[in-house]
């Protein structure tokens, strides 16, 4: 209930009230002279004044009358506000879109506006699929889609940077390796410092380019569900990488397209993991809650401000953005120096349109 509408019926109750008994008055008095003011205000009815007990009469049926009608009137309101408030949310399957009263009552609102929402509701679904199919949609450049085309060049870069530099960076790291087993006793505390400091350096930039080839990664779904793709990713880059990697992955129907961006998102945060977290562990979690696809990425990094980090800009979170933005989805960055960082992103899936499709195939 509206605390400021119920304070404004009362006082208005207090004032047709007051004007009633102000008007029966005089009339009693002035008019009809069936007493005096002075016998009234005397008066008393078991030791308390009849002025202050009529006083009493009406502030109480004033405020008690304006709380009956404040609730019956904001009631409606509230919850018209409420789907409102979920509409904005993005929780389009919310169950109060289901209660739709066809008989209000006589103070209440019409109907009519409850049945707009739902039916502004089911536009925005619709919209949302819409935004989807656009998406998952193939762009043809000649013969080639464009996905191809960015497909093979990534595939070309990565083998280039596999077969050159991440040979090498190995190389080093073996040599390296081998110098401090066997000679690195014999050499001054000075070199041995240096040579630490310079196997410290390649193996970050092992690390670094493991995250890099992992970006630069094909994506590889043709036969398989976004599960299925997220379990081969994760349970190949386990043993390479010193991290502790876990996962809870459910099974969820949906378009080839919602995939492919799902599992590039996926890519993208994981290669930022290894690359800027300095994390231990991190964490892929795949749900479907409320007709909502939900992907949650956890890591114990050393975080960082997402405000400062919005304003120099990140290509990796703008891109991740873009592509949630192109699903109709919502991605939020919860993040705090030294405390890790939360990615949770939720995209509506209209579960209808999936079941006919899979049916008329």
């Amino acid at each position: 209930m509206i605390l400021r509408l119920w304070l404004r019926l009362a006082l208005y109750h207090l004032i047709l009230l007051f004007s009633i008994v102000s008007l029966l008055l005089l009339i009693f008095i002035e008019g009809i002279g069936y007493f005096t003011w002075i016998s009234f205000f005397s008066a008393k009815f078991y030791y308390w004044p009849i002025w202050a007990i009529i006083v009493a009469f009406i502030l109480v049926l004033s405020f008690g009358c304006a709380f009956f009608f404040a609730r019956g009137l904001s009631e409606p309101y509230e919850q018209l506000h409420a789907k409102v408030n979920w509409l904005i949310l993005g929780k389009y399957r919310h169950h109060s879109f289901e209660k739709i009263k066809k008989t209000p009552n006589w103070f209440e609102p019409s109907s009519n506006v409850d049945q707009d929402l739902v039916a502004l509701r089911d536009k925005l679904l619709q919209l949302t699929t819409d935004l989807q199919e656009f998406s998952a949609a193939p762009t043809f450049v000649g013969h080639e889609t464009k996905e191809e085309i960015i497909e093979q060049e990534r595939q070309r870069i990565a083998r280039e940077l596999h077969d050159s530099v991440s040979q090498q960076l190995f190389a080093s790291m073996m040599m390296l390796s081998a110098i401090n087993e066997t000679s690195a006793k014999n050499l001054p505390e000075m070199t041995q410092k240096q040579l630490a400091k310079v196997e410290e350096i390649v193996n970050n930039a092992q690390t670094e380019m493991r995250a890099l080839l992992l970006h630069l990664r094909p994506i590889a779904l043709a036969d398989k569900t976004l599960k299925e793709g997220i379990y081969q990713l994760l349970n190949e880059l386990k043993p390479k990488i010193p991290h502790d990697v876990q996962w809870q992955l459910e099974d969820i129907r949906m378009e080839s397209g919602i995939e492919d961006h799902l599992f590039r998102i996926v890519q993208e945060a994981i290669s930022n993991t290894l690359r800027h977290a300095r994390a231990s562990k991190f964490e892929v979690n795949l749900h479907e809650i409320d007709g909502n696809i939900q992907l949650k990425i956890l890591d114990d990094g050393k975080g960082f401000d997402t405000n400062a980090h919005q304003k120099v800009g990140s290509y990796g979170i703008l891109n991740m953005k873009e592509r949630i933005a192109s699903l109709g989805g919502d991605i939020r960055i919860m993040s705090l120096p030294q405390q890790g960082t939360v990615i949770d992103i939720k995209i509506p899936i209209e579960r209808k349109i999936i079941d006919d499709k899979s049916i008329s195939s």
